[in-house]
């Protein structure tokens, strides 16, 4: 028993968020590669795009050079160039090799813009954030951890939230999750009583100090864990206090949040994921082919001209 207690999981807890104190998160950093570092609150703005103006020409060419087929034709058109093997100009073999890069360079630039559009027009969604002692309407790119946030019927949650109050009796909450996991069916959410009765008007919003101490941002759409910490008083939070990113208020017409995780930090940009190189069937069944006919083209060469003879040498004499 004494073992269990150690194993408090309270005690792994190590993200923590004040209410209406941007000043305190934004003071942590975190090493993420070599001597750099970064914040370890992250902002809400998104990017989901793979490159920008400085980065397409190197990134978009190494991608395309990981294709077996391209290795290959450089490597042909780099033996063109020894006259003594050359059965043809290089830069014969060199313009259709450009153009296909070229083809597929436009095609991933044509997606990425649209990506990049796509990000512009989420982060530039607007919200109400409380700014001193009312709220203001901002945009979501905007929303810092430990912000309160005021939502309305029919708007979507701009970041994982703790629910603190709303107009339902109780402080109910209904939320639609299809845009999540699909679902259809409206999910209830309800906040703690204490925070129902106390945060009752803007300036009580404004005086609210509390702090969350939880789990770390993770995948787990379904699970949390914390504590809210209030006037010398401790109470329980788990997944039914939560808001998840992405969901749209139903049947509630105001409702508040208090930022929990923001931006890449949030559960459902967890699941997304980094956008991985795309290679279908063809593409692998391509590269094969090609080390096949690399194969069977060098192995010939091998066995009819060993090491140290000189063929023309021998024609000649």
């Amino acid at each position: 028993m004494g073992a269990i207690a150690e194993q408090d999981p309270a005690l792994a807890f190590t993200w923590e968020v004040r209410a209406n104190d941007r000043n305190y998160h934004m003071q942590f950093k975190k090493k993420f590669a070599f001597c750099l570092s970064k914040k370890k609150y992250a902002g809400n703005a998104i990017k989901t795009a793979k490159y920008n103006i400085f980065t397409f020409l190197p990134l978009n060419l190494y991608e395309q050079f990981h294709r077996t087929a391209n290795v290959y034709f450089i490597f042909v058109i780099l033996l063109q160039t020894f006259p003594e093997i050359s059965t043809l100009p290089w830069y014969t073999l060199l313009f259709p090799l450009s153009c296909l890069l070229t083809i597929r360079g436009l095609r991933d630039l044509i997606d990425d813009i649209g990506r990049h559009q796509s990000d512009k027009t989420i982060n530039s969604r607007p919200c109400e954030i409380l700014s001193g002692k009312s709220f203001r309407w901002q945009k979501w790119h905007n929303i810092c951890v430990g912000d309160i946030v005021r939502l309305r019927k029919e708007s979507i949650v701009p970041a994982d939230m703790l629910l603190l109050c709303s107009s339902e009796p109780s402080s109910l909450c209904y939320v639609e999750t299809a845009d999540i996991d699909g679902e259809t069916n409206l999910k209830f959410r309800q906040a703690l009583l204490v925070t129902h009765q106390e945060l009752v008007s803007e300036e009580s919003m404004a005086a609210f100090d509390g702090t969350v101490t939880c789990e770390e941002p993770n995948s787990r759409m379904h699970s949390f864990t914390g504590t809210l910490e209030w006037r010398g008083e401790t109470y329980s939070l788990d997944s039914e206090r939560i808001l998840l990113r992405g969901c749209r208020l139903r049947n509630t017409d105001v409702c508040y949040g208090l930022v929990i995780y923001a931006g890449f930090d949030s559960k459902i940009m967890r699941n997304c994921g980094k956008i991985k190189r795309k290679k279908t069937k063809l593409d692998c069944m391509m590269d094969r082919l090609v080390i096949i006919v690399s194969v069977v083209q060098t192995l010939p060469a091998l066995v009819h001209q060993p090491p140290g003879v000189d063929h023309r040498s021998s024609s000649e004499s």
